[in-house]
């Protein structure tokens, strides 16, 4: 089972309105694994982007005008969604502005995103889950307890990245934490599709200050004399159970 969980980053609120995708950000997921492969690029929408919509993600109209069109990069984002179930929190909002791309494109290979993939929306299933609660995803990150800290502005990976997390733990959790394959993830240039070569990192945050637990191994005199104990309790009781 092969899933995608996306975010988008856009100039506005509605793609009727003009408004178009400055930031795609995914992460695959196979059999509710992170494999560590990921696509990320930034958009030059040809427009400007709202004055609102900056100080929700930070990214500025100067920032995005050597960054290639839609039109450079579809087939690779496609092609990388291509046959997933893509995972996306208000999914509607995302679809809408990939179609309306897709639509800008008027590529016949690219039609719309239901002909290319399936969609789970994680904010419909919280809302199942959680009625009558905070659902968005700064809510569900303290809800589930994952590590948010680092999201002072939206950004489409990182979001994603976040997503991934909070949809494998409020649908039954990961059981294999570590990566597919290999050494040290890889920190990808825009626009690249990435396979992560690490077997001991994995997206999963740990929650805000929480640090990891220290392990502290019994030196030999500690288990010399742990056996010392054992060997009395038997002596004095005939069997014992440690």
């Amino acid at each position: 089972m092969r899933q995608v969980v996306l975010d988008t980053e856009t100039t506005g609120l509605d793609p009727k309105s003009g408004h178009r995708i400055i930031e795609i950000g995914c992460v695959e997921l196979v059999n509710r694994k992170l494999t560590g492969r990921h696509y990320h690029q930034y958009i030059n929408p040809q427009r400007q982007v709202d004055d609102g919509a900056i100080e929700v993600h930070g990214i500025t109209n100067e920032f995005l005008t050597d960054k290639p069109v839609f039109a450079r990069v579809a087939d690779e984002f496609m092609d990388f969604c291509e046959g997933a179930e893509l995972v996306i929190h208000n999914a509607p909002f995302d679809v809408g502005f990939i179609n309306s791309e897709l639509k800008l494109l008027g590529n016949p290979r690219w039609k719309n995103v239901a002909a290319h993939c399936t969609v789970l929306d994680t904010l419909a299933l919280a809302r199942e889950k959680h009625p009558g609660q905070k659902n968005n995803l700064d809510a569900l990150c303290k809800r589930y307890f994952v590590d948010n800290s680092q999201r002072d502005l939206h950004g489409a990976l990182l979001d994603a990245e976040i997503l991934a997390d909070v949809y494998l733990m409020m649908t039954g959790g990961q059981t294999d934490l570590v990566l597919a394959q290999g050494g040290d993830t890889q920190n990808q240039e825009e626009g690249e599709t990435g396979q992560s070569e690490a077997a001991s990192t994995a997206i999963r945050r740990l929650p805000a200050g929480r640090e990891p637990l220290l392990v502290v191994q019994a030196d030999t005199k500690e288990l010399e004399a742990h056996q010392s104990m054992l060997a009395l309790l038997e002596k004095s009781s005939g069997k014992h159970f440690w």
